[in-house]
């Protein structure tokens, strides 16, 4: 009998809609497999078996009865903490909301349930997305499938973890420097930013909200268009959701798998090409260079000078958007309470709350950027850092006037081991550094498997203009056409 579990969002979908198979035997495959290595991954905080397998024979339901059923009906979707879920425990991986359900879903939750997918659970994450390793969960890390000494990528290590491992054929990231693009690629997954504002950041526990982008985790392109294409759309509950529906991500992709690229133009980034990356990394994002002009691709080199200072406006810009966004976790309106035994004044119990559930990483991020905005800095740090923000925008705009998107290597790195980089917090941010960018200027970027360096995958990442994001997608799906899907070790 196939292995479910080892099929396509596209082909399940397929199947359960044929009859071929029930969106129940679906789930319940999942549920097993996530039985069976979760233990040695731990992608999940939380597996909702009952939910799960209840939406799933609604979806059994609705087929018997002869409605026609959505692309993505019946298929299980892996669900990062992040996304407030009804009823559902919702921690951010942060001890301050250890146990918190919402009384309310996201406005993504919300259209993975009216498309008739499957929520398994919830995934893994660096604390309020603050990491790139997923080792700053406060419930442990995730290990990456293709080596469990090894790191998923962050912050949505759990949502790529449980692609590489096969828990999940979906799963949902959100991306604010890099939080989707980079543990796709040290996964062999596909993780796609899009377009800052075509997704809903309604539901989204915030972290930078100039910046915080959901976006769709599969382990091929059109799967992840298919996802895109579910969730993403205006939300008038969202004030910087785009009043403008999303491009048609899923015939861009279709177009590129036929691997024709005739007519695009893309631009490597010339500053992403230099010392930084490692040269495992570099030979895979070279070869792959060659497989796309091959497809006939236009290659040219753009240089995108003030690209080299997103690192550093970065961490400037988005720490201080969660000094301002974490003041909401005070011990007094939801989650975590310490030390209120009628002796203490509610600052002392703001203080011991968030002292007990606080990671040292939010807390560093928070200083940095309570100092950053406070009274004589202000102009000198984060007024800065904007003033950057909008150079690295304005290289975008020229870049895109001469091509149609720009490629670089996600990552300069492949995954490391656990434990390798938490001493060291610059070596950690490096992970980011060439995601970072396409957040601060707002458009849509995508990594897709492009190879292996010491058998650990590769990602190339695509970024397009904003509300371009077809382009990545035809892109993407070329080169994946050519280089196929990865497949991890055994676990």
């Amino acid at each position: 009998m196939t292995d479910l579990t080892r099929m396509t969002a596209t082909d399940l979908a397929g199947l359960v809609a044929s009859g071929e198979t029930s969106a129940v035997e679906v789930t319940r495959a999942h549920l097993d497999r996530i039985a069976a290595v979760d233990d040695r991954v731990h992608a999940f905080l939380h597996v909702d078996t009952e939910g799960a397998l209840a939406a799933a024979r609604a979806v059994d339901e609705r087929r018997a009865a002869g409605e026609q059923l959505g692309p993505l009906a019946g298929v299980p979707v892996a669900v990062k903490d992040v996304l407030t879920t009804k009823g559902v425990p919702t921690t951010v991986g942060s001890k301050i909301l250890e146990g918190w359900r919402p009384p309310y879903d996201a406005t993504i939750v919300q259209r993975l349930q009216a498309a008739g997918t499957v929520m398994l659970g919830k995934t893994n994450m660096d604390e309020f997305a603050m990491g790139s390793s997923t080792e700053y969960s406060a419930y442990g890390p995730t290990h990456n499938p293709w080596d469990t000494d090894r790191i998923p990528g962050g912050s949505g290590g759990g949502s790529a973890a449980a692609l590489a491992a096969y828990e999940a054929p979906l799963a949902i990231g959100s991306d604010t420097g890099g939080s989707i693009r980079q543990p796709g690629a040290v996964t062999g997954t596909v993780g796609a930013k899009p377009t800052y504002g075509g997704t809903s950041r309604y539901g989204l526990v915030a972290f930078s909200s100039s910046l915080d982008t959901p976006g769709p985790c599969a382990r091929t392109v059109l799967d992840a268009a298919l996802l895109h294409q579910v969730i993403g759309g205006h939300d008038p509950r969202d004030s910087t959701s785009i009043p403008q529906p999303v491009p048609d991500v899923v015939a861009a992709a279709k177009l590129g798998a036929t691997g024709d690229l005739t007519g695009v133009k893309l631009g490597i980034v010339k500053e992403f090409t230099g010392e930084g990356a490692e040269p495992g990394v570099m030979a895979a994002f070279r070869e792959s260079v060659d497989t796309l002009a091959k497809l006939g691709a236009e290659i040219v080199e753009v240089s995108c000078p003030h690209f080299r200072y997103a690192l550093p406006a970065y961490y400037l810009i988005a720490p201080s958007e969660c000094s301002s966004n974490l003041a909401r976790f005070d011990g007094v309106r939801f989650g975590l309470r310490v030390g209120d035994d009628g002796n203490r004044s509610l600052e002392e119990v703001m203080s011991l709350t968030r002292e007990a559930g606080f990671g040292a990483e939010v807390k560093r991020r928070i200083m940095v950027g309570t100092y950053a905005l406070s009274s004589g800095y202000y102009d000198a740090y984060y007024g800065q850092a904007q003033k950057v923000r909008t150079l690295i925008t304005r290289d975008f705009t020229t870049a895109f006037e001469q091509v149609d998107a720009l490629i670089s290597p996600t990552t300069p790195f492949v995954a490391f081991p656990i434990g390798a980089r938490t001493a060291d917090p610059y070596q950690m941010y490096l992970a980011d550094l060439f995601t970072i960018p396409t957040n601060l200027y707002g458009g849509p970027g995508i990594s897709v498997p492009c190879g292996l360096s010491e058998g650990l995958p590769v990602g190339l990442q695509v970024m397009a203009p904003t509300m371009a994001d077809d382009r990545m997608y035809r892109v993407a799906a070329a080169l994946e056409s050519v280089v196929g899907t990865f497949t991890p070790p055994a676990l």
